[in-house]
């Protein structure tokens, strides 16, 4: 096996690197044309000399400028590779064309019809780039496509963040091309000092405050031009406080000790990890800066920090209360929190940010008018210090070094984006990945009522296909390990698998159980599709449908077909992984789970073919076609334990387990084949059984016998009279 793996490896070193093109705009766009990327376009001119970007051309006019995201921002899918995609931008810094141009992501190859990719591209045409940058990229809808959320999160990020850089690379919309500033940089300086007392902390700019009053509010809804918001004006005198709220950035030593006193200042030291800030913000009034939202969903909905293009959203776990301002001299404050900033989100305390404020109105049973306010920030001078400019090296510069950083922390940005949105589907899924962990540990107890047992494991694999797999998606399958070997030879990056939480947890789980138990943890009791067989074949056994049991010859035959078709697949995905993906359709996890079989006949047909056999022979595909079953199978070996307990007259003379196994993984000699075996633990339920063991009952008959046996008389030998008195 590590002979095979080895000699694997030395042919993908072996195979030849394309060679490396000026820009990714200049090689893939002879293929474009313009009038499919920007309607009515006639032509493309020549590529720019200061940024990768052609201009777009309409009855010789230049009406806009075309570039390819990857250019600019990492675009890495979770295919391991990049998102290729072409925006085009007007003047105004308007898009008014998006196309996808190439890609490895399996689901938008197999998986998704491609007028869904079309009204995803049409539906950032008049997105404008300058309402993003102030926004810090949240002013326009996302719309994701059921069964590819990772690959539309990592598209919708590469189009705003590139078209950002591109706008400002070129000037357009009136954003100023990024330079590298020409006067010293600043970091917070922990030796400055903090005013003692709260009317010169806020004069001197430490806090910061938003005061709005009533009349304010109803004159900010009045502007929106929409009558219900005049009708639900509020009542109270226009000079009522609205709302008073007020910020400063504790992540400075002086300002957390001087507003927070030194007990919470020290905690909010220990709190804080290396790199992250924390502001406080403070209110009161009529209006809550908090709300009730959060409690039921974790986010605080009303406010958002941005910082150019950067948008921070506070979670829960981002948040602390504070129990009152140390600050002589501070008003009393019906609210006062802190919240977090993360390492990598990309912010600058140095840097002059803001506090938006959403308010909201009601205006019918369900609908809600809404309007924004700001709270600017910008950290006083007193608080930092110049620091020295990194010196250049001879291949990189500081300005290349702090872009490199930049898009390590955007990538890290959006994963973590992505779990924390994920985290009710996380929790779920690790509460299973933890009772099937308690059922295998325990396995001579939960199987020891058969019936129970047999509707655990229905109503778990019921949980596996909808939950697991309709309704979260987390299908694994034999081109993830396409890709996984893809990035080991051309070089790996977890962040790239990081994108799709649950089918990464799903991965470190299989991982550890193929050392534990082998294949049949993943194959018999996570995998959605396997799932589906089963419950389909249960089905089929309660309407009396025949169920077919192969001979052991030709069953035996059989198994290598799937063998065969995985070291196809990994074949051919050395030399193109795009066509090894097309291949996987013989898998049919995408149309069965991902899709649900919404898609174009053939593949239902195909999917629906497998499920049919699988009523007459039980998990048909999984014992003789799935590619990803051979994948798993072949490290099988590695388990360190054999869990599954077997007599010594298993297999010679009794055949019960070896008839009954579900899968026809059990030798007629008795030996259970780990390569096969999907840990149903059907033959554990045999193990025990007082009515189809053999060795159980018979144990159980000499007990029988034993206690049903008369007494022994005194000389020890049963059944002889006793000794009568002499006369």
């Amino acid at each position: 096996m590590k002979a095979l793996l080895q000699l694997l490896l030395a042919l993908a070193l072996l195979l030849p690197l394309p060679a490396a093109a000026e820009s990714v705009l200049e090689t893939l766009l002879p293929k474009v044309t313009a009038s499919d990327l920007v309607e009515g376009a006639e032509g493309f001119g020549p590529v720019r000399k200061d940024a990768p970007a052609v201009p777009v051309l309409k009855g010789g006019e230049t009406i806009g400028w075309a570039f390819v995201t990857s250019d600019f921002v990492s675009t890495t899918g979770y295919s391991g590779k990049p998102i290729h995609t072409m925006v085009a931008v007007d003047k105004d810094a308007k898009i008014i064309g998006v196309k996808l141009l190439k890609h490895s992501e399996p689901i938008v190859l197999i998986g998704i019809p491609q007028a869904k990719i079309d009204a995803l591209a049409k539906s950032y045409v008049g997105v404008d780039l300058v309402a993003e940058a102030k926004s810090g990229g949240t002013s326009h809808d996302l719309d994701i496509i059921s069964g590819a959320t990772v690959t539309v999160m990592v598209i919708d990020d590469s189009i705003v963040r590139a078209g950002l850089k591109a706008a400002r690379a070129m000037g357009l919309g009136g954003l100023a091309p990024e330079t590298a500033s020409a006067g010293p940089a600043f970091e917070m300086n922990p030796d400055a000092t903090a005013a003692s007392d709260w009317m010169a902390l806020e004069g001197d700019g430490t806090l910061r405050r938003l005061s709005l009053d009533v009349g304010q509010v109803n004159a900010a809804f009045a502007a929106l031009g929409d009558p219900r918001a005049t009708e639900k004006a509020l009542k109270e005198p226009p000079e009522t406080t609205f709302i008073e709220m007020q910020a400063a950035l504790v992540s400075q030593p002086a300002i957390a000790k001087a507003v927070l006193g030194e007990g919470e200042a020290a905690n909010l030291k220990t709190w804080l990890q290396p790199g992250e800030n924390a502001i406080v913000i403070v209110g009161r009034g009529l209006y809550s800066f908090k709300g009730s939202g959060y409690v039921r969903g974790g986010i605080f909905d009303r406010i958002v920090l941005i910082q150019d293009d950067v948008s921070v959203r506070f979670h829960d776990k981002m948040h602390k209360r504070v129990v009152a301002v140390q600050t002589p001299g501070a008003p009393e404050f019906t609210e006062a929190d802190l919240f977090k900033i993360p390492a990598d989100v990309g912010f600058d305390p140095t840097k002059p940010f803001r506090i938006q404020l959403l308010v909201h109105r009601e205006v019918g049973p369900i609908e809600k008018l809404f309007t924004t306010f700001d709270l600017g920030y910008q950290l006083p001078e007193k608080y930092l210090r110049p620091v020295a400019v990194p010196v250049a090296t001879e291949d990189t510069g500081p300005a290349e070094a702090a872009a490199a950083e930049d898009e390590s922390a955007a990538q890290q940005a959006l994963w973590k984006r992505i779990w924390a949105d994920k985290r009710p589907q996380i929790a779920v899924t690790a509460a299973m990945l933890a009772v099937l962990t308690l059922v295998f540990f325990f396995q001579h107890f939960a199987v020891r009522n058969a019936r129970r047992f047999y509707w655990f494991r229905m109503g778990f694999l019921t949980v596996t296909l909808v939950f697991l797999g309709w309704y979260a998606n987390a299908q694994l399958s034999v081109v993830n390990l396409m890709a996984l070997f893809g990035a080991l030879v051309s070089g790996f990056s977890w962040q790239a698998f990081l994108l799709d939480p649950l089918t990464f947890i799903l991965w470190f789980s299989v991982a550890a159980s193929l050392i534990f138990w082998g294949r049949g943890a993943y194959c018999g009791w996570l995998c959605p599709f396997g799932a589906l067989q089963e419950l389909t074949n249960q089905i089929a056994r309660k309407l009396h449908i025949p169920q077919w049991t192969l001979p052991w010859g030709l069953h035996e035959r059989l198994w290598p077909i799937k063998y065969m078709i995985f070291l196809g697949l990994f074949g051919v995905s050395l030399a193109s992984i795009e066509q090894a993906e097309h291949l996987a359709e013989v898998e049919p996890f995408k149309t069965a789970i991902i899709l649900k079989f919404v898609r174009a006949w053939p593949f239902v047909a195909y999917a629906l073919a497998l499920l049919a056999a699988g009523l007459f022979v039980e998990r048909f595909f999984c014992r003789y076609l799935c590619p990803l079953g051979a994948a798993l199978a072949i490290p099988a070996r590695i388990r360190m334990f054999d869990w599954l307990k077997r007599y010594k007259e298993c297999g010679n003379p009794c055949q019960t387990c070896a008839i009954e196994c579900p899968v026809q993984s059990i030798h007629p000699t008795g030996e259970i084949n780990p390569n096969e075996c999907i840990d149903c633990l059907h033959c554990q339920v045999l193990y025990q059984s007082t009515t189809k063991c053999p060795v159980v009952i018979k144990k159980l008959k000499r007990r029988e016998t034993a206690s049903a046996s008369p007494a022994r008389n005194i000389s020890g030998h049963p059944n002889q009279p006793k000794p009568q008195p002499a006369e």
